[in-house]
């Protein structure tokens, strides 16, 4: 457990918790154990799907301005390269995660909840990348995965405007994929990661990889890499499991192991 940010595991959900008051601003700290967090969830089978949280008031204000604006260059090409990489630790964690997102999400804390497969967000919230309004540009995901997200003509109006977007037009957006009151932000979060516990882990890791992985090549070496791990699950306890319930007991009934 790291100072800043947790891992706390209930029944099979894992929750990584950034504990830095007042709005959790990601420093250097706070990136090196985001990606400690990672890692642990990534390796531990008894966790089977994870929520991003930032507490009840704020999920991240973004990146620490105070420390980054007496950085040289060379010093922020390598905190940048260090905070990008442990986002893409997040990003790539083999199994379902959904960011419970409260108060602010901007900058650097809009650029950790885009890691997450899925986005629930209070209906109060505030999401954006305001960078542009420090003279400088996103640096760990907001051109890439926010583009990738909703489209490069949406990416581009809040990257050039650097605005604020409430809860309603970032649900329009698809910015986030869910709303609802302030109080009930993790209960919903973790009502969608629970599903996943008593699932066939292999295969909602091949699910992941293949979304993934396809939206980085073009169509045809996308559906190469779908065919290879749907094959792949042939390999597995729970495609047997999966399909012997189906033909016995009819559709919806099987139990996985996860192996």
């Amino acid at each position: 457990m790291g100072e800043f940010v947790s891992v706390e595991v209930e029944a099979g959900v894992g929750t990584i918790r950034l504990d830095r008051p007042p709005v959790n601003a990601l420093n250097n700290q706070v990136q090196a154990e985001l990606a400690e967090a990672a890692q642990e969830v990534t390796e531990r089978a008894d966790i089977r799907s994870v929520i991003l949280y930032g507490g009840e008031k704020t999920f991240a204000g973004g990146a620490d301005i105070k420390e980054m604006a007496a950085r040289s260059y060379a010093e922020m090409v390598t905190f940048g390269t260090a905070l990008s990489t442990s986002l893409s630790l997040l990003a790539g964690i083999p199994k379902p995660t959904v960011a419970a997102i409260t108060g602010y999400a901007l900058g650097g804390g809009l650029e950790l909840a885009l890691t997450a497969d899925r986005r629930v967000a209070g209906d109060n919230v505030k999401v954006g990348q305001p960078e542009i309004q420090l003279g400088v540009i996103p640096g760990a995901g907001g051109t890439q995965r926010l583009a990738r997200l909703i489209g490069p003509s949406k990416a581009k109006d809040l990257v050039y405007t650097g605005r604020f977007v409430k809860a309603e037009e970032a649900l329009a957006l698809g910015i986030v994929d869910e709303v609802v009151a302030p109080d009930d932000v993790y209960a919903a979060a973790h009502k969608w990661a629970a599903q996943f516990v008593n699932g066939p882990a292999v295969a909602l890791r091949a699910a992941k990889a293949a979304i993934d992985g396809g939206l980085d090549v073009d169509l045809a070496n996308g559906l190469k890499l779908e065919t290879q791990l749907f094959a792949g699950l042939w390999a597995t306890e729970d495609q047997a499991n999966g399909m012997r319930s189906f033909i016995e007991n009819g559709p919806g009934k099987a139990s996985f192991e996860g192996k």
